[in-house]
């Protein structure tokens, strides 16, 4: 994570992805608004039905309860950047192998 509650952070959260050819995020939602930005390398990304090739310098905005993902589909490393409204990242996925996740503060870290 670059930016989140874990670094003080009250209203972002915000981290990189490196993906190889073939992967990414399967499809998923958040609560929150969320911008994916491709830094390097191009990306299927998919909003809903829409899907579209996404390439360095681009991005995506996703509204609140969308589900989304993407995919790196050239051989060069995808480098993804994603920042969510929020300084917790939570995500629920569609696929039953992939579990819901939430990253928050360690009890001790808390304010």
């Amino acid at each position: 994570m670059i930016v989140s509650a874990m670094t003080g952070a009250s209203q972002l959260c915000i981290f990189d992805q490196y993906c190889e050819l073939g992967l990414g995020t399967p499809a998923h939602l958040h609560a929150v608004e969320e911008v994916l930005s491709v830094i390097d390398g191009e990306a299927k990304v998919w909003l809903g039905d829409e899907r579209e090739r996404v390439t360095a310098g681009q991005s995506v905005i996703t509204p609140a309860g969308y589900r989304h993902g993407f995919t790196n589909i050239v051989e060069t490393m995808l480098h993804a950047r994603a920042t969510l409204a929020a300084p917790i990242f939570e995500a629920s996925y569609d696929h039953r192998a992939e579990l819901s996740r939430r990253f928050v503060l360690p009890t001790a870290v808390r304010r």
